[in-house]
Parts: structure tokens; sequence; C-alpha cells
């Protein structure tokens, strides 16, 4: 039996590339006692309020027309952009991320760096083992390689 993020992938997927639009993300989650079932959709130049408002009709319809519904409790469907500081999950988003400003967590701090466990800067190198990441260090720019199973969360910052 599919999950209900399965099923709404398969589902929405359609209606995206009619529009021209890319699946971001899709969730499924409880918070504060109601679910919400979100879909997060993108494409070049962004997503506008109607983009959203007319994917989350379009996938409404197709979720009330299934023969079982698959998804049995009552939830709110949200269909919305990433954001500016979207998270990064995918391969593609890192490789989309190259010379962008980044925010990084790590699980542990790596050796020789002081405690330190978070990383702001601009995304330089991408790999599957490493991402390099330049930073400013009080007045000094510096370059780190952070090695990717050490990466909690990555997402794409805003620069004061």
């Amino acid at each position: 039996m599919a999950t209900v993020v399965e099923t709404v992938t398969e589902l929405v997927n359609p209606i995206l590339d009619e529009h021209h639009f890319e699946l971001y993300d899709v969730e499924f989650v409880k918070e504060g006692g109601s679910w919400y079932l979100r879909v997060y959709i993108d494409k070049d130049g962004g997503i506008t309020l109607e983009d959203c408002a007319n994917v989350s009709d379009a996938l409404s319809e197709k979720l009330d027309s299934l023969p079982e519904d698959p998804i049995p409790q009552q939830y709110f469907l949200e269909v919305s952009s990433p954001g500016a500081e979207r998270p990064l999950k995918k391969p593609r988003d890192y490789e989309r991320a190259i010379n962008q400003y980044v925010h990084i967590s790590l699980y542990s701090p790596l050796k020789g760096q002081h405690g330190q466990k978070v990383y702001e800067g601009t995304l330089k190198k991408v790999d599957d083992e490493v991402l390099t990441i330049e930073y400013m260090d009080k007045t000094r720019k510096k370059t780190i390689d952070l090695p990717r199973k050490q990466v909690a969360q990555a997402r794409l910052a805003i620069k004061f």
C-alpha cells in the first residue's frame, strides 16, 4: 500500500508537468492535533499565489475523484513555494545552490574547528562526499570542506 506522500506525488506530478512546474517536496505531518498535506512547488522565476491556487484546485479535484480516499483523516492542503530559505535535500538542490549563500548545520563539530557546528557562507563546490563552503571568519575569508555525512541540515540563507 502506497503512503500518502507517494500517492500525492503520483497525482500531482502530471498537474505540475502540464504547467511546467517542478515538485520540490511533499509532506504529510501532524502539528498541534491537525494533519497537514504540504506540497511545495517551484519553477524558474518563482511560483506565484495563482500558481499555488491552480495546483491546489487541480490536486483537490483529483483526490476527491479517487474511488477510495487515500487520506482517511481530516487534513489541510497547503500548496506553496519552498521559500527563500528553502532546505537543500536532493542532489539537484545542492547543484542549484552552488555560488549561493547557504546555512549548514553539522551533527557534531569537525576536528580542529573549536566546537563550531554551524557555517554560513557561499557554497562553492558539491560532490558525493563533500560540500565546500567559503565563509567569513571575523575579517578573513576562509574555505572549508564539510563531509556530507556530517551535514544535519542545509538550506539557502539570506545574507544580511
